[in-house]
């Protein structure tokens, strides 16, 4: 017996970043939206614990224990005192490295794959617990649609979207270590009073009415400049979509994708064919959101 999960990609409209915390961590406020492209996670009953990856940038994942979808089976099993006998494979098209949550989708992914295999029974809040011990974006990629995230991003409150909003994405040559885009923050911040995090009032608005002009005015990241100052030419990719017609255009994340929002999905094929022009990324994607989190297939 096998279980699918289809679990999407996430990009940050809001990425709002304190001062690091006496435990390394910073406290954020962090606004995800779920948008179309997926990961599928398929584990099947076997003797012992195994990854296996197919799709683009495959090489890129990890397939040992360190791999956020082996943790996620592993402590699913000593929590329901079960040995973690499974095969995971991992369908990949969320970009490897590249600020979209590729990796936490693929642990939220396996996460409910083995609860529905295994017929644990948890509730959703056990297995929301589960992905906070996992990783700071793990839990929302169980829950999609939209969300606010405090504290590290774990703490969700879903929010309202009133529309689909339109996006384009462009990968780039390279992957950037979210760990390092975090200390070149603080390295950019030393001196500096950093403010608390808060949620910004105008794009939450804006999410909830679904009016794409004043989430493009609201929408911001923290980490940007970080990302930049270590990776400077995505700010030739970031100037591309703006020229192409792009309503906002920011870094993903901690980067290096870069997500340029859409007036529409016919915009939205516009730009795409702009990017792809440019010669200032390695490639381009279209997708829509909010659509939900990981979900058995």
């Amino acid at each position: 017996m096998s279980v699918t999960v289809r679990v999407p990609a996430k990009v940050n409209v809001q990425l709002a970043v304190g001062a690091a915390r006496p435990d390394g961590f910073h406290d954020l406020a962090n606004v995800f939206l779920a948008v179309g492209l997926y990961d599928e996670v398929t584990v099947t009953g076997a003797d012992e614990l195994r990854v296996t990856c197919a799709g683009p940038d495959a090489d890129q994942v990890p397939l040992d224990r360190t791999n956020l979808a082996a943790r996620a089976a592993l402590a699913l099993a000593e929590r329901y005192g079960r040995t973690p006998g499974v095969h995971i494979h991992i369908a990949k098209d969320i970009p490897v490295a590249g600020g979209m949550a590729g990796g936490s989708a693929d642990g939220a992914g396996a996460l409910l794959a083995c609860d529905a295999l295994w017929g644990t029974g948890a509730s959703r809040e056990e297995l929301l617990d589960i992905c906070a011990e996992l990783g700071s974006d793990v839990p929302f990629s169980l829950v999609g649609g939209a969300a606010l995230g405090i504290g590290r991003g774990e703490k969700l409150t879903e929010l309202e979207v009133g529309g689909t909003f339109h996006w384009v994405f462009a990968m780039a040559s390279r992957g950037l270590s979210t760990p390092a885009v975090f200390r070149e923050f603080d390295r950019l911040g030393e001196g500096l009073e950093i403010p608390e995090p808060v949620a910004s009032r105008e794009l939450l608005d804006a999410l909830a009415k679904g009016d794409v002009d004043a989430l493009a005015a609201a929408v911001s990241n923290d980490l940007q400049p970080a990302a930049l100052s270590l990776f400077p030419e995505l700010a030739d990719t970031l100037a591309a979509g703006r020229a192409a017609g792009a309503l906002a255009s920011l870094v993903s994340g901690s980067g290096p994708t870069t997500a340029f929002l859409a007036r529409d999905a016919e915009a939205a094929e516009g730009l795409t064919d702009a990017l792809r022009a440019s010669g200032t990324c390695r490639a381009v994607r279209t997708a829509a959101g909010p659509v939900p989190g990981a979900t058995v297939v």
